[in-house]
Formats: C-alpha cells, structure tokens, sequence
C-alpha cells in the first residue's frame, strides 16, 4: 500500500507490479454423478465453470477487486473426466495491460481413491476486464513473471492478444463492407 500512495503522491499514477505468484491459484473439485453429461462422463460447461471460477478469483486476486470475464479462448479438452475424479483446476495471470488481464488455466484430472499422479485433461485462456464498484473498467496492477516459464506464457499470451485484436479488426471491416454492399445481417 505504501508503494501505491508513494505512486500517486509523486504524480505517477503507475500500479506497482505484482508477482506470477501472487495470485496463483488452485481450485479441486470431485466429480459425481450430477456432473455427468449422456456419455457418463463429466460435462464440458461443468469443466468449464470450474475453469471460469478458477480464473476469476486469479483475477480478482492480482486486480485487487471484481474482474468479469471478457473472453475465453482456446477451451481445450485433452481427456476425459469421469465420476470420481478429483480434478484441480490451476490458474495464473499469463498477461495484463491497462485494465484487461489474460488467465491461464491447467485442468488436471486424478482417481479420488488412487495414488497415481494428476494427468492435464484440458486448457483454457480467459480474458477478464477489471472493474470498479460502477462496473466500468479500472487500472490492473502489472504482472511480473518471475520464472522462464511465466515469461514464455507472458510472450505467448501476447501473440493471442495481437490475434484477438485482428480477427476483431477483421470480422468489423467485413461487416462493415457488407453493410455498405446493402446486405442485411
């Protein structure tokens, strides 16, 4: 807190950084039966809630406050869970920028009642938006990665963001050309 009021009082409003680790998390579940989709396994949106819920409290760990999901890319499943499993979902602040923040989340996968290691059964990349008690946007600390590994998951989730911002870029330029063609959407 005192680096933040040194921050303003000096006339930069600049956020001191937090640490990769700060705001590192891990949520475990079991899975049950009311988990289950028509396949007997776990359903995907359960996964995915789970996911949701880890990364938000990643967000609003680092953010200081309410985060809402923005986005969420790349939602990959690996293995199936099944009943039984207990599944750890471990999420970290890859990226930030002014007031947006990229999680990274690992879904991990292991038998309640068996001692063998967690196996990696999905991934997923969430943006979260920061936001204050109005719901509007609000300043994010920056993250800094402490290990290689969080510098390449930074560098990485860069490059998503370059993509996300063409491929908006993109589908707004073609709506916008087929608009001014006449056609209706």
């Amino acid at each position: 807190m005192t680096d933040l009021v040194t921050a303003v009082e000096s006339g930069n409003p600049e956020i001191p950084g937090k640490p990769t680790s700060a705001s590192r998390t891990t949520l475990s579940h079991i899975m049950t039966h009311n988990d289950t989709n028509l396949l007997g396994t776990v359903h995907g949106g359960v996964i995915m809630k789970l996911v949701d819920d880890a990364a938000g409290a990643v967000a609003g760990r680092h953010s200081g406050g309410p985060a809402v999901t923005a986005s969420m890319d790349e939602m990959v499943f690996l293995e199936p869970v099944r009943v039984g499993d207990l599944v750890h979902v471990k999420a970290q602040v890859n990226w930030t920028g002014r007031t947006s923040m990229e999680v990274g989340v690992r879904v991990l996968a292991e038998r309640w009642n068996e001692s063998t290691p967690p196996q990696q059964v999905g991934s997923a990349y969430l943006v979260f938006a920061a936001v204050d008690a109005d719901g509007k946007p609000r300043r994010v600390p920056p993250v800094m990665p402490e290990t290689e590994r969080d510098n390449r998951r930074n560098q990485e989730a860069q490059i998503r963001r370059t993509h996300r911002l063409a491929r908006r870029r993109a589908i707004k330029e073609l709506r916008e050309k087929r608009a001014a063609e006449g056609y209706q959407d």
